[in-house]
């Protein structure tokens, strides 16, 4: 692949505290996209405070700090404040629904996911963007 090819990747960040989740990702997206994982909010913190993704995958439970507090900070953040956001969750919960809609999320995706599924909503993420 060409460095061209490569730089014109869309960089996606997923948090998820599980390895699992992560490395099934991984595997999902990782030929068409330029793939960040990192298992822990706080890290996911640190890593924005240098990086700025055209995308956030995140996990609503994690532990320490879940999705939920972790996007409050995200949005926070000047240059991160209008990355858009997927929501990861295992449980379809309302009010964490209207919570996490509250700070602007773009979608979320039910666990566990198709490939398809999660390819389908971040194609569309980023369609949405081009228009």
């Amino acid at each position: 692949m060409s460095q061209i090819e490569e730089s014109a990747k869309k960089r996606i960040l997923a948090v998820d505290d599980d390895a699992i989740v992560l490395m099934r990702i991984s595997s999902i997206l990782q030929k068409d996209y330029d793939l960040i994982t990192i298992n822990s909010g706080m890290r996911a913190l640190r890593y924005l405070e240098q990086e700025t993704p055209d995308l956030i995958l995140l996990d609503i439970r994690m532990a320490q700090q879940d999705g939920i507090e972790t996007l409050r900070e995200i949005r926070k953040m000047e240059e991160c404040k209008d990355i858009p956001v997927i929501m990861l969750t295992g449980v379809e919960n309302k009010d964490t629904v209207m919570e996490s809609a509250k700070l602007g999320i773009c979608d979320y995706v039910l666990k566990p996911f198709s490939s398809a599924e999660l390819l389908k909503r971040i194609w569309r993420v980023f369609e949405e963007e081009e228009q």
